[in-house]
């Protein structure tokens, strides 16, 4: 089913919805267009506040849902007409939504993503495919990460083991061996406490370039307390959030290896804590790796690249390399996911998840030509 499709999510961040419209074919896709589309700032406060508060009145939840959905269409249909096509040419949405929780644990697993797709597929008229994790979360599985497949599908190549990484609020690695099946897991936080300190300490979203990071040194007490986190030595399949890494979870680690320490010198550690944990997972999961292949924000952070490249000990490359922009890797995923679906192929990959089988993932939305 080859033809248009198109990808939308908003990660851990919460900067706002990735869409990338996608010229799917049996062996490529083609970024027909891609956009960022900020959260106005009074839905961002509502998300915030789910996400660092759990505990919500159902009033509340029901209608962050679905204003959450008609964000998602506008940005849907914003980013049709922007690459001069009509709805009716887009074969199917993938859309991932916002994760408000994460917690693929027994004995209650779950994992929950809210942007209604009734509504998306409602307004825009286009087939949408939505929930795609909470399948494999049922089969025992994590539900995460799920871009796995499509890394294999676009950036594996004969001859060569490689990493792809994503470097989204969290980081999480796909380990590519020639002839065999992908393996991968969140090895930990990555912009996430990078960004949440920097906004507290400067009002700036995000450290662009890594420049504050840069002007600081590295607080040996503070990584110590950083990577003596339980979750770092767990063994994959695992996956993590901002339920783990947030805010208050800084604040313990700030506790312990005491306070004072300057700005800069903090996010310096950050950064490092984010470049080794990554380094080590490559060194234990992938020896004889050639690259690491960087997607997601932070691939434009070149304080962050340099550490990775300085503790990792092999090439680090931006997709962009390799065909596809590092903002759009997982939007072009999330399309790709979706024609999965509509074509009844698996779209997890159980080596990476845990779960039992490999299993078609999402629910599918009927639009106006379905």
């Amino acid at each position: 089913m080859n033809g248009l499709y198109l990808g939308m999510i908003s990660g851990t961040s919460v900067d706002g919805v990735d869409t990338v419209l996608t010229e799917l074919t049996d062996s490529d896709c083609a970024v027909r267009l891609a956009a960022t589309r900020p959260f106005p700032a009074a839905l961002r406060e509502r998300i915030l506040a789910v996400l660092e508060t759990p505990h919500v009145a159902l009033t509340e939840l029901g209608a962050l849902d679905v204003a959450l959905g008609e964000f998602f269409a506008e940005c849907a249909l914003g980013a049709i007409a922007e690459a001069g096509a009509a709805p009716s040419q887009v074969a199917a949405i993938g859309h991932h939504g916002q994760t408000i929780y994460h917690k693929p644990d027994p004995p209650e697993p779950f994992t929950l993503q809210i942007g209604d797709p009734n509504v998306v597929a409602a307004r825009t008229g286009i087939t949408t495919v939505a929930d795609f994790r909470r399948l494999d979360v049922a089969l025992g599985g994590q539900g995460a990460p799920l871009v796995p497949a499509f890394h294999a599908w676009r950036f594996g190549v004969p001859g060569e083991t490689r990493v792809v990484l994503n470097l989204g609020g969290i980081a999480n690695v796909t380990i590519l061996r020639p002839g065999s099946a992908p393996t991968g897991f969140d090895t930990g936080p990555a912009n996430t406490l990078l960004d949440r300190w920097i906004e507290r300490c400067t009002g700036r979203r995000c450290d662009v370039g890594g420049e504050l990071a840069a002007s600081g040194r590295v607080l040996p007490g503070l990584l110590e307390a950083c990577l003596d986190e339980p979750y770092l030595a767990l063994p994959p399949p695992k996956s993590t959030g901002r339920e783990l890494f947030n805010a208050a979870w800084l604040e313990r680690r700030l506790e312990a290896a005491g306070r004072g320490a300057a700005a800069a010198d903090v996010q310096a550690t950050l950064a490092e804590l984010s470049a080794v944990t990554v380094a080590a997972a490559v060194r234990e999961h992938a020896p004889g790796a050639a690259r690491i292949i960087v997607c997601g924000g932070g691939a434009h952070n070149a304080d962050l690249q340099n550490r990775l490249r300085r503790a990792a000990g092999i090439a680090v490359e931006s997709s962009a390399e390799h065909g596809v922009p590092p903002d759009w890797v997982e939007g072009a995923a999330f399309a790709w996911l979706a024609r999965a679906r509509l074509e009844g192929s698996a779209g997890n990959v159980p080596a990476v998840t845990g779960a039992r089988r490999a299993a078609i993932l999402g629910g599918v939305y009927c639009g106006e030509s379905f």
